[in-house]
């Protein structure tokens, strides 16, 4: 009799254990998940004021169409990419440059400079620069309490038999678009 209860003891701190580790599990998906909402959130605001910008330096610098359309075609290629971090962050590498090329000819036109529609959509944008650098840190942080989980034993096994699967990092490969956009006046 004492062996079976010592038996059913057992298995059930076994079964609390493993449901403490699943629960954890989700508990960090879910963290993943909002925090990839929140880099999102702040990339969409990136994208809602990058026309106004771009509206801004054509009434200084229309015939600079090339730097224009590229910033145009960036914005819409990383605007509509529902890839995984790892696609958006390419996306964001090209449109990080195309947003330094549009900064880089705004030196040329002190008019332009001196806008005060051009300089709070530089304030916005390098506002928003910030919170998404901060984003991404929040996300990655997620993302590595979750990988060490689902790589980490005992966990790996419940892991790996319920589908918990590692989270990509939200990696910038562009060593220049590593910070923010740089805004010069």
């Amino acid at each position: 009799m004492s062996f079976m209860f010592i038996l059913v003891i057992v298995l059930v701190l076994i079964g609390l254990f493993f449901a403490t580790i699943f629960n954890n599990l989700v508990r960090l998906r879910q963290s993943v998940a909002e925090s990839w909402s929140a880099i999102d959130t702040e990339l969409r605001r990136r994208y809602d004021l990058i026309p106004n910008l771009v509206e801004t330096v054509k009434g200084y610098a229309g015939h600079e169409r090339g730097t224009l359309e590229a910033v145009t075609k960036a914005r819409e290629a990383a605007a509509s990419s529902q890839g995984s971090p790892q696609v958006q962050a390419q996306n964001e590498n090209i449109l990080s440059g195309a947003l330094r090329q549009l900064f880089a000819l705004s030196e040329n036109y002190p008019q332009l400079k001196a806008n005060e529609n051009f300089m709070q959509l530089q304030r916005d944008l390098d506002e928003t620069e910030n919170r998404l650098s901060q984003s991404r840190r929040f996300y990655n942080a997620n993302v590595r309490e979750l990988n060490t989980m689902v790589e980490s034993f005992p966990s790996s096994i419940l892991a790996g038999a319920t589908g918990f699967k590692s989270a990509q990092y939200f990696e910038i490969d562009d060593n220049a678009a590593r910070g923010p956009v740089a805004v010069k006046f």
